[in-house]
């Protein structure tokens, strides 16, 4: 293999699903401004929309998350486009 082709600065991350506050914990190279504590321990903190625990294609339920208001805007930008004058 070569040498120094990966990262040095893998450390322990907390992933947080914010659709279901789910977290999980892995090694990566991501930056993060936030921190959280788990069980003692700080760690730096990564918000996700989704993930594969909220999913509807790995969870099998169908649910609409509406967070922002995603439809009506969409809605106000191109609703009204097909509208004949």
């Amino acid at each position: 293999m070569k040498k120094d082709i990966h990262p040095s600065n893998y450390r322990e991350v907390v992933f947080k699903d914010m659709s279901n506050d789910e977290i999980f914990i892995t090694r990566s190279t991501v930056a993060s401004r936030e921190e959280i504590e788990v069980d003692g321990v700080t760690y730096p903190l990564v918000k996700l929309e989704i993930t594969s625990s909220s999913h509807p294609f790995f969870t099998g339920k169908q649910k609409l998350v509406d967070t922002a208001g995603r439809v009506d805007k969409f809605m106000s930008r191109y609703g009204n486009r097909n509208k004949k004058k």
